[in-house]
């Protein structure tokens, strides 16, 4: 497992920053060019990892099946004929973005959807990613288990029972798992993005870290921003060098600069975080003095005078006996005199 995908690591807190993987699908559209164009802006804008997509039409849908994407954005109506407009590239080709991405230092990743993809990819990859449409796939699951590497597991159109159905499915060939709320709609509209989810099943699957695969319009990226705030540890989006082009996956795809300002407001957003263990900080220090109260004579107290409740109150700052020590103070008597308002010190005090 590479330390980039370390579930076990990345699911111990509750709020960190989060795996940015950007979904490059088949926005290279079959040309080689645009696909490492798509790396080098992916790793520009500060993405961890960049994922395509490996298929084959003939294999992955039968010719009848119905679209189920925003006809208006893209109007092919057959699952089929669009698909086999992107399912050019193949072993060789992936072999080629693997090296690529290696000498741009940003990790490799593409999702199969048959067998054979599966069994090639598995020698450039160190993590799996299936797909929200074959969460009910057993058997390609179990196969994809067989190669022994952590699982990412997208849940979009799902409902926790085939959620824990396909979990227990992973788990009982020991893969390490994470799993990514996702809304299966292209695009998502902000009102669906139903982000809460996240939270739901982090309760229901606390062993996986959530994270969240997004298609809801790029914006000002806050959906992100809040998917981190909720406690998702992988954040995926898709990716395109221009999403004003029509059809398939840019017109909801994040670009470049989208990605730069979503890192820029990770950046501010975990500053504000910090620390996630409670305690002072060296810059409350003076506050921490001068703020707080001290134990202060109310009246004068003369040498030998039992103190009393009505002797004692308490005022600012706090560089004397603190307050909490009241109990305490109380069965001593006054070693010397002390004026009215002063701040009580232990010097000030003897016991019999």
């Amino acid at each position: 497992m590479t330390n980039l995908f370390n579930f076990a690591l990345i699911n111990k807190l509750q709020i960190v920053r989060p795996i940015i993987i950007a979904e490059a699908g088949v926005n290279h559209e079959g040309n080689m060019d645009l696909a490492k164009r798509l790396i080098d802006e992916a790793k520009e804008g500060g993405a961890d990892a960049i994922k395509f997509q490996t298929y084959k039409a003939d294999t992955l849908v039968s010719k009848n099946s119905p679209a189920y994407w925003d006809l208006g954005k893209e109007p092919t109506k057959s699952q089929y004929e669009l698909f086999r407009k992107y399912d050019k590239f193949w072993k060789d080709e992936f072999v080629a973005l693997k090296n690529y991405c290696d000498k741009a230092n940003i990790e490799f990743l593409s999702t199969p959807f048959d067998l054979e993809s599966a069994g090639f990819l598995n020698d450039l990859m160190d993590v799996f990613k299936i797909s929200s449409s074959d969460i009910t796939n057993k058997p390609f699951i179990q196969y994809i288990c067989e190669f022994g590497k952590p699982i990412i597991l997208s849940t979009g159109a799902s409902n926790l029972d085939e959620i824990k159905e396909a979990t227990e499915w992973v788990e009982s060939r020991g893969n390490p798992l994470a799993l990514l709320h996702c809304i299966l709609n292209y695009p998502t509209r902000d009102e669906d993005a139903n982000l809460a989810m996240i939270q739901d099943m982090k309760k229901h699957f606390p062993k996986y870290p959530v994270g969240y695969s997004d298609h809801t319009l790029p914006g000002d990226m806050k959906n992100l921003e809040i998917a981190v705030l909720l406690g998702a540890s992988i954040i995926e989006k898709h990716f395109t060098h221009d999403k004003t082009l029509p059809g398939n996956d840019h017109y909801h795809a994040m670009d470049k600069e989208d990605l730069k300002k979503f890192k820029a407001n990770l950046d501010s957003f975990f500053q504000l975080l910090g620390d996630h263990e409670k305690h002072s900080i060296v810059t409350e220090e003076a506050a921490r003095t001068n703020a707080r109260r001290s134990l202060v004579a109310k009246r004068e107290i003369k040498a030998g005078q039992q103190i009393s409740f009505e002797d004692i109150t308490w005022k600012r700052p706090g560089t004397g006996i603190s307050p909490k020590e009241i109990e305490k103070v109380l069965k001593y008597k006054a070693a010397k005199d002390i004026a009215p308002d002063s701040i009580f010190q232990w010097s000030d005090l003897v016991q019999d």
